[in-house]
């Protein structure tokens, strides 16, 4: 890492294992909802919200004031509302795009590989002037202030990191073939 890379002390009250997790998924989500949070009171759909980004996503959400609404499977219903999620709704029983609701952002917090929902298939559920904003939107600016921020939310109880997992730097291909599956919850840690 260059001495000018994107750094920031570790959070004063997280091991480093759970350091190790905020980087990856705070700094993508702070990065793409500032692409498509316009005031505090938006209503935004957070889809993937059990991912790493999206975990980050739905807190960071709540941080600045907006309602956030998690899409996730079933078995990760009560972690996205441990998160601050207002609402959440399971993939697997229904179809966001065909509840009624409205939203001012709708994030894709996941990324190509598992087909998520496209800006077309959304547009019934976007509010008037909403924005449709994905993770594999363009590359994202990260930045040492966003990370000193993270660090400040995470001291101040307003953000945690989520892992499913960790692995030893042993097992570094164990733990590879497990995200791959497309089920990991949060974050997936290296120990060295």
């Amino acid at each position: 890492m260059p001495e000018s890379g994107v750094l920031a002390e570790k959070p004063s009250n997280l091991s480093y294992a759970e350091a190790a997790a905020v980087p990856y998924g705070g700094l993508l989500a702070l990065y793409f909802l500032r692409r498509g949070l316009t005031s505090a009171g938006d209503s935004v759909l957070v889809y993937g919200a059990s991912s790493a980004v999206g975990t980050s996503a739905v807190q960071l959400v709540k941080h600045f004031g907006g309602e956030a609404t998690g899409v996730c499977s079933t078995a990760n219903i009560e972690l996205v509302r441990s998160l601050g999620a207002d609402a959440v709704i399971d993939y697997t029983r229904d179809d966001f795009t065909k509840l009624g609701e409205l939203f001012d952002l709708i994030f894709v917090a996941v990324g190509n590989r598992v087909k998520p929902p496209s800006r077309e298939s959304c547009r019934t559920v976007l509010a008037a002037g909403g924005r449709y904003v994905a993770v594999d939107q363009g590359r994202p600016r990260l930045l040492t202030d966003d990370l000193v921020l993270l660090k400040r939310l995470v001291e101040s109880g307003h953000l945690r990191p989520v892992i499913d997992r960790s692995y030893p730097l042993e097992q570094v291909a164990a733990a590879h073939r497990y995200v791959d599956g497309g089920h990991k919850r949060g974050n997936v840690v290296i120990t060295v």
